[in-house]
């Protein structure tokens, strides 16, 4: 009798709860594995079609937008409507941005600093853009004259002095131009317009270089220095004069 007490005492488990425990941990696990790969794969799926879903196109470029008002925004590339205009100087922006970065034309603003040589920028856009003056490369090559550029657009505008194409015609004196951008300059002495004006007097100008020049009458700015001297100066051209007499 005794040698069956102890049988049974040692089939005995004291903790009969830790069978069961063990074995429905093993289970949850089972199921986990079994539904896991196609919960991922339902939630990759969800994802592609949620980016993919562009439902809002364009009817003149067939472009499309998730959201109707990114839809409407880049209707104005079309249209060519500029509804957001500078207060100062009556520019128009096809958006919000475009305008907040002009503005700062005005106030004189310029928080993009250069770390190469200390120019300050009024956007972080220009910054980059004149970063690429201190990378000594120029990557865009005219197959014509070997001659090199930094801006693809650059190389672009050259090519038409091969070809002599100008083909933006002044309606008012007949004269053509390679750019937009220079018909619409040239366009000001007919117009007498002169948009750019400055924030320290009632002076304006038709063109913003000349208006950047005339502000260095108040900031006493000399951005113009001597490489071979320490000297500065407030133009371009007095600094040309100086490399000829003094620094041959």
């Amino acid at each position: 009798m005794e040698f069956i007490k102890e049988e049974i005492e040692d089939m005995s488990d004291p903790e009969p709860s830790r069978i069961k425990h063990e074995n429905t941990e093993e289970q949850i696990d089972q199921i986990g594995v079994r539904h896991k790969p196609n919960q991922v794969k339902k939630h990759c799926d969800f994802k592609t079609q949620t980016k993919a879903k562009k439902p809002h196109t364009c009817s003149q470029c067939g472009k499309s937008f998730q959201d109707k008002r990114n839809l409407n925004r880049h209707m104005r590339v079309h249209t060519g409507e500029k509804p957001y205009t500078c207060t100062q100087c009556e520019k128009s922006f096809t958006n919000t941005t475009g305008l907040k970065i002009h503005l700062l034309i005005h106030c004189g603003e310029k928080p993009f600093n250069c770390n190469q040589c200390g120019k300050d920028f009024n956007s972080a856009s220009n910054l980059k853009t004149h970063q690429k003056v201190h990378l000594d490369k120029r990557p865009y090559v005219c197959s014509l004259c070997g001659k090199t550029f930094l801006w693809l657009n650059s190389l672009k505008l050259h090519q038409k002095t091969h070809n002599e194409m100008k083909d933006h015609v002044c309606f008012d004196c007949g004269k053509s131009f390679t750019t937009s951008g220079d018909l619409k300059r040239h366009q000001r002495i007919h117009t007498g317009e002169k948009p750019y004006k400055c924030s320290s007097c009632d002076k304006s100008f038709a063109q913003s270089g000349n208006l950047k020049k005339h502000e260095r009458v108040h900031t006493e700015e000399k951005s113009y220095h001597c490489t071979q001297c320490e000297k500065s100066f407030k133009h371009l051209s007095s600094l040309r004069f100086h490399m000829k007499k003094c620094c041959k």
